[in-house]
Parts: C-alpha cells; structure tokens; sequence
C-alpha cells in the first residue's frame, strides 16, 4: 500500500500522470488509509499487527495533509485500542508466569511474545510522532485523549535497544511538538532520560543511539518545557552528569557539534536565571563555556550564540570576555 501511495505522488510530482493532480492522491489516500485501519481492527496477529502500523506510518508520512479530520480520529481511536489489546496481552504473560511453571521453551516463546508487542508498541510511537508533526497543535486535543494510554509506550528502559531507541526519540517529538498536554508527563519522561544517560554502558556500540536521542530530548524538554521541571535540579543532575564524567569533547557536542546549541541554550537559561543552580554549578557551567570558546572555531560558537535572546547572547558574552 505504501509503496503504490508513494509511486502515484511522484508521477504526480514529476508530471507523468496525464490528467492528474493531487486531488487524485488525495482520492487514493482516501481509499487506502481507511481500509489500512479497518484490516488492523481485524487483525489479531500480534506481529502482523505490528506490520501494518509501520505500513499505516508511512501512509501517513506520504499522504501529510490529505489525511481529513475523521480519519485522524479513526486512527487515534484505533490506537488506543492497539495499546490497550497488547497491555493486557503482556499482563497475561506475566500473570501465568507468577502461577506456572513454564519450561525453557515455554519461556524463550513468551520472551518471543514481548518483543513482538513492544514493536506493536514502537510502530504506535511512530505514528504518533508523525501525526503530530503533520499537524502539530491541531492534533493536540486528540493527543491530550492518549496521554492516559501513553504510559506503558514509555519504553525508553527497555532491555531492547533498537525499542529504546525509538522510545526516546518519539519522546523528543512529544517534547517539541506536544504543547501544554505534554506538561503533564514530563516528570516521568526526565526519569527515564536520567536512567538512559546514566546508564554506565549508554556509550557502547548498542545504545549509542539511545543515548544520543535522550540527550536531544532531554534539550528540547529544556527549551520547549522550562516553565514545568525544576531547572537547578535538572541541570545539575543530567546535564552536568554529561560534562562531570569526563567526556571528550566530541562525546559531549556529538557529531559535528550537534549538541551545543541545546547545551548552550540551557546554560543561558541557568546562567541568566535567578537562583536556578548553586554556585558551584553556575562555575562549572562558566568554565565549560570558556573551555568551548577556546577548543572551538569563533565562527562556530558565534553562530551558536546568535541563537539566544538578545540579554542571553550578551550576558553570555559577557562571561566569555571577562
């Protein structure tokens, strides 16, 4: 379904479908997103359950705005649904395993099981990442609807990378595009960015990328939902973790410096704040910046700074020329 959807957008694109405009994709995601939804209802394979959300995400990504009001709210109630039918599959497991006594077949099969539901779980989250950055504050009412549902999709502590990876960045997403209903679970989203960054293997081959995408949501919660977490404790525990455990400079900036944006929008913050770190905090912040303005280009950390608020750029300035 996907790949048909894409090939009439290009032809469409390109030119190559005579008499055509979008007007006709828009006609044939009519026809396939509806009927994508109404297969899943049906479905009850756990895995090809999985299969088909992953086709309807990128359905989705393709159609964009020609996906209408109803069918959003189709897909939403679809969702919840999804999430409820696999959260009571996986208390059942769990219920059984406490009574039986399951053999090491048996166990390997409901180990099997799990993980097919946390990619039910992950292809939910893409979903939900691409939905609202199509339609960004006007998909919030509906989103607000799935916050309750959305607890058990919180797999960023998962034991599969591959599923903390994807939990962690449709987490970022959230934080940047879920407005005033993400407020409300921001502090279980920092707890869990805290046990992702700290987690003393987060820098090998297998969570890397883990680890990356908890620190680029852990800066957008900074910039998008400072008014709802407590900035002194935040910073010093999480962020100064990262400077404090000795990092190099290319682990704490990331590839091509992708990171200091973030970090230095939040050491304005906290720099030009009232009383949101101790001294000692505000110093090692200080230090870290000068460190920064000696290891990097000018133009970079110029091109950073012009970023901020105008006070923030010449207070900060300001430090770095003093």
């Amino acid at each position: 379904m996907p790949e048909l959807l894409r090939s009439a957008k290009l032809a469409v694109e390109k030119g190559l479908a005579q008499g055509r405009n979008e007007s006709y994709i828009k006609q044939l995601s009519d026809y396939i997103i509806p009927a994508l939804v109404e297969a899943l209802h049906k479905e009850p394979d756990t895995e090809i359950c999985a299969s088909m959300l992953d086709a309807l995400n990128e359905c989705l990504q393709i159609s964009g705005t020609f996906v209408d009001e109803n069918q959003v709210r189709s897909i939403v109630d679809e969702i919840k649904l999804v999430i409820t039918a696999s959260s009571s599959r996986k208390r059942e497991r769990a219920e059984r395993a406490k009574v039986e006594d399951f053999d090491a077949e048996e166990s390997e099969l409901i180990k099997e099981e799990n993980e097919q539901e946390e990619d039910v779980f992950d292809q939910v989250g893409e979903i939900l990442g691409t939905l609202i950055k199509t339609f960004k504050a006007s998909f919030l009412p509906l989103f607000e609807e799935l916050s309750s549902y959305l607890t058990p999709m919180w797999a960023c502590n998962d034991e599969n990378s591959d599923v903390r990876q994807a939990a962690v960045y449709g987490l970022g997403v959230c934080a940047e595009f879920g407005g005033s209903v993400f407020k409300s679970l921001v502090r279980e989203a920092l707890s869990r960015l805290n046990v992702v960054i700290r987690h003393p293997n987060a820098k090998q081959a297998d969570n890397v990328m883990a680890y990356d995408n908890a620190v680029s949501a852990l800066g957008k919660i900074c910039q998008f939902h400072r008014d709802s977490i407590d900035s002194a404790q935040l910073t010093e525990k999480l962020w100064l973790h990262l400077v404090g455990k000795g990092l190099s400079d290319m682990e704490l900036l990331g590839p091509n410096n992708q990171y200091l944006p973030k970090i230095v929008s939040v050491f304005a913050e906290v720099l030009c704040g009232k009383d949101l770190a101790t001294e000692q905090t505000l110093s090692r912040m200080v230090n870290l910046l000068r460190h920064l303005q000696q290891t990097l280009p000018p133009a970079t950390l110029a091109s950073t700074l012009s970023l901020l608020h105008p006070q923030q750029q010449l207070a900060l300035q300001s430090i770095l020329s003093s």
